[in-house]
């Protein structure tokens, strides 16, 4: 049996996108300091199981073209995020400022997205009976 501990993701302030996370998801900071070689730093934000290394390097960094992930090789398309109520985080998530989109209700649950402000897209699931 295998599971995903942990994605890395650049943003340009993490400990901002760390605070977004908690108050969306519930999550808490697992560690946070300089990261390796001291070239950066970075926020490991999550639940004590997995987390989203959230990192900024020591220069600028570039933004992507809106959509560009679904066409380059290695791209980070999305984040999935499995919540128990779906209806209580998107209240959050639009009273951050944040557009939900693409509702799905779909065997066995319920989805939407939404682009923070970081570029970075993240879908929005519960499995809970519709």
């Amino acid at each position: 049996m295998s599971e995903l501990e942990h994605v890395n993701v650049t943003v340009p302030d993490p400990k901002a996108t760390a605070g977004m996370l908690i108050d969306l998801f519930g999550w808490h900071i697992r560690w946070e300091g300089p990261s390796m070689e001291g070239q950066g730093y970075t926020v490991h934000v999550g639940s004590e199981k997995s987390y989203v290394a959230l990192y900024t390097g020591p220069g600028p960094q570039t933004v992507p073209k809106k959509d560009a992930s679904y066409v380059t090789r290695g791209g980070l398309n999305h984040l999935g995020v499995v919540v128990d109520d779906l209806d209580a985080v998107e209240t959050k998530v639009k009273s951050l400022g944040f557009e939900p989109t693409s509702h799905a209700d779909y065997e066995p649950g319920r989805r939407f997205y939404f682009t923070d402000a970081d570029g970075v897209e993240i879908e929005v699931i519960s499995y809970d009976k519709v």
